[in-house]
């Protein structure tokens, strides 16, 4: 396998699994359970990269997957940015 496939999997991986680290730290910090915008970001991002590996792989069931999760977090972003943009309307 070319090299850089296997480097740009790993560094989707990587990319993917910080955000359980982003998660995880945010919520420390605010002693409950929270999701923070970066989480989402780093979810697209890697779901990204990943499906990009996966189709060069031609490795259905990782395309799928990876399509599946990169719908529900640009669908998650964009709820968020629906929100903050209705806050600031009336501001």
């Amino acid at each position: 396998m070319n090299k850089f496939w296997l480097i740009f999997g790993f560094v989707g991986q990587a990319v993917f699994s910080a955000r359980f680290l982003v998660q995880w730290l945010a919520s420390e910090k605010a002693k409950k359970s929270v999701i923070p915008i970066a989480f989402w970001w780093l979810s697209l991002c890697g779901a990204a990269i990943l499906l990009t590996y996966a189709i060069y792989r031609k490795d259905p069931v990782f395309i799928v997957g990876q399509s599946t999760g990169f719908l529900i977090y640009s669908r998650n972003l964009y709820f968020i940015f629906r929100e903050k943009s209705k806050e600031g309307v009336g501001t």
